[in-house]
């Protein structure tokens, strides 16, 4: 039997090689054409990232391909694509948006397939790609506490460490009723813990916000100990305030960024060519070392030694677009 099993993989790897060398030869061919079509139209929400700045300047001295990019909230980029799109005028190449609106945005056809990538075989679980959508980065939440007021004893552990008496009244927070970091959190902590977490933690009174920038700095002024949910991406701004991120025992959630190609895209190949670069470990690198956490194996152990140990944490849980309405809507009942 195992002769068997051992002869059928010989016979078979001639196949495997060309089979891969096949691909590798129209992967050149995308490279060319990329390169013919000169351009690259993105349209994102990712408003202001210098990050993404940086990859594509590098993507342009590479390639030699023009990239205009238009910045524009999630629900502004989806709006934009529709009207586009039911007008016949498919301007745009490559959607990079969050996973929530892409989902959607999927859902109505607004994306046709990607095509072969290479480096879509370096994508590391939880993280995972289909057809339409690749993960580009993801922004991962935690806890946000003041130095000087919370001692390293009393930090919570866990999430259910919200819970302590000590803490009600004293827990800012992101609006878990809106869309937004607060959401993520909700629906992850739901999934976990159940609604009689959220019920709990209610009762400990949290204030909400909106103004995320705000309420950081509110936290390291001493107005509040407790933060939640702080996106990692944002610690390089906190930069010698008494401030400390601390990711709880069962993990971070987490929301993916994602790239997918509009339908009609006038340059496919710029925008298949582009996603690979993306998923190249020095493209990942510019985003692990500004917080967020990469989507591709081998580049969290050569991120910076300040984050790392929070990059380096488990992908807790993120959300469900197919549930979004009947979240947002628990998370109203229950916190009032």
């Amino acid at each position: 039997m195992q002769r068997r099993k051992v002869l059928g993989l010989l016979a078979a790897s001639p196949a495997i090689v060309r089979s891969a060398a096949a691909q590798g030869d129209d992967w050149s061919k995308v490279v060319e054409a990329a390169r013919k079509e000169g351009k690259l139209v993105i349209y994102t929400a990712s408003i202001g990232s210098p990050f993404h700045r940086t990859v594509i300047t590098a993507f342009e001295k590479k390639y030699d391909i023009k990239v205009d990019l238009l910045e524009a909230r999630a629900s502004e980029v989806r709006e934009r694509v529709r009207v586009e799109q039911a007008a016949g005028r498919f301007l745009g190449d490559l959607h990079h948006n969050g996973a929530t609106t892409t989902g959607l945005m999927q859902r109505d056809g607004n994306f046709q397939p990607r095509g072969f990538v290479p480096n879509v075989k370096n994508i590391e679980p939880p993280y995972e790609a289909d057809d339409i959508r690749i993960p580009a980065e993801v922004i991962s939440y935690c806890l946000l506490v003041n130095k000087n007021i919370v001692k390293p004893a009393d930090e919570p552990k866990s999430w259910k460490d919200l819970l302590d008496p000590r803490w009600t009244g004293k827990i800012l927070s992101d609006d878990f009723r809106a869309l937004g970091g607060g959401a993520v959190f909700f629906v992850v902590m739901q999934n976990a813990f159940g609604r009689e977490f959220h019920e709990k933690l209610a009762a400990q009174k949290p204030v909400f916000s909106r103004d995320i920038a705000n309420s950081e700095r509110r936290t390291a002024r001493g107005e509040f100990p407790l933060y939640l949910p702080f996106s990692l991406q944002n610690l390089n701004n906190l930069k010698g305030l008494p401030v400390k991120a601390i990711v709880p025992a069962e993990g971070r959630p987490y929301i993916r960024f994602d790239l997918s190609t509009l339908k009609n895209a006038p340059h496919p190949n710029a925008a298949r060519l582009f996603m690979n670069h993306y998923l190249e470990v020095d493209s990942q690198l510019v985003f692990g070392n500004a917080g967020y956490n990469p989507v591709v194996k081998g580049v969290v152990e050569k991120t910076l030694p300040e984050i790392r140990p929070l990059l380096a944490t488990k992908a807790m849980g993120t959300t469900d677009y197919t549930k979004q309405d009947e979240m947002l809507a628990l998370a109203k009942e229950i916190y009032k």
